[in-house]
């Protein structure tokens, strides 16, 4: 559901700084030019938001590449490897229990027929929702892996082809839970397919992975409190009951914001406080009601 990085808003500040020094050096303290000086950063950052959107770190040529000759023609396993390798030199994936993860639960499998299963980029799974590009599944668990121990509870809100929740499921176990809650029905069941087909089937199977029909803003109190949260969309300020339903000790990991949105880290301290920092710029879809959604938003 999202993708992004954070070099285009570091420079955008950047510019920012720089043209607002000169403005006060050479030309005095103009409302107009410093606004014109806004209007062109956020022209810029426009900008280089679209290329960390559409630009992948590596196309599918540079998977073949790297699996040459007649290891292409192999099964999904060898691309989804090579795609983890990938992650792993590029510095997303930094732990061997993310890469293990990864590299159990396969991408394409949860991608519909027809799209470029291993490429580094969100990919559309009807309904006007995605699949989030491997990158931000890949920084997501590293976030979330002190808070993904066996025995633990993991919600999953937008949990759309169930990706992010089977790994969830892995990496809690059969003593643990993980919950996807997603509000377009026809979602929810063809996730539930696609980790029937996954290494998590066994864990769906034994009730310990579940997925559901529902307002993710309102989380699912049935299994709170939750040791992790991820939200696979973009809330404009964090819900409510999602707070509500974290464990004291646990993590949320939320994309906040309206056209510009940080990845924010929400760690609930034991006496019950919050501490909030971002961790990187990125692009999700919004975090919305169902109409909304299907009417495009």
């Amino acid at each position: 559901m999202g993708s992004g990085g954070e070099p285009f808003w570091t420079i955008a500040n950047e510019i920012h700084r720089v043209w607002l020094v000169k403005k006060d050096l050479n030309e005095g303290n103009d409302l107009g030019k410093e606004m014109d000086a806004k209007i062109l950063v956020a022209l810029l950052a426009i900008v280089f938001l679209k290329f960390f959107w559409v630009v992948p770190m590596w196309t599918e040529g540079d998977l073949k590449n790297k699996i040459s000759g007649h290891f292409w023609t192999r099964g999904s396993a060898d691309k989804n490897r090579v795609l983890v390798d990938q992650l792993k030199q590029y510095g997303v994936i930094k732990t061997k229990k993310v890469a293990e993860v990864m590299e159990t639960i396969d991408r394409g499998l949860f991608v519909p027929d027809g799209n470029s299963d291993y490429i580094d980029s969100p990919m559309p799974i009807g309904y006007n929702a995605t699949i989030s590009a491997p990158h931000m599944h890949g920084t997501c668990l590293e976030l979330l892996k002190e808070h993904l121990q066996p025995g633990m509870h993991a919600l999953d809100v937008g949990s759309g082809s169930g990706y992010l929740t089977a790994c969830f499921a892995m990496m809690v176990g059969l003593q643990g839970r993980a919950v996807g809650v997603e509000h377009i029905p026809e979602l929810v069941a063809s996730s539930i397919e696609n980790v029937k087909r996954s290494a998590a089937s066994s864990l769906l199977n034994g009730g310990s992975l579940s997925l559901h029909v529902a307002d993710g803003r309102q989380g699912w109190p049935e299994q709170a409190p939750y040791d992790a949260i991820h939200v696979g969309a973009a809330a404009a300020k964090i819900p409510q009951p999602l707070l509500d339903q974290l464990k004291p000790g646990g993590r949320m990991v939320i994309p906040v914001g309206s056209f510009f949105q940080d990845l924010q880290v929400v760690d609930k301290k034991l006496d019950g406080s919050i501490s909030i920092r971002s961790e990187t710029s990125v692009r999700y879809v919004p975090l919305t009601s169902r109409a909304a959604q299907l009417q495009g938003f």
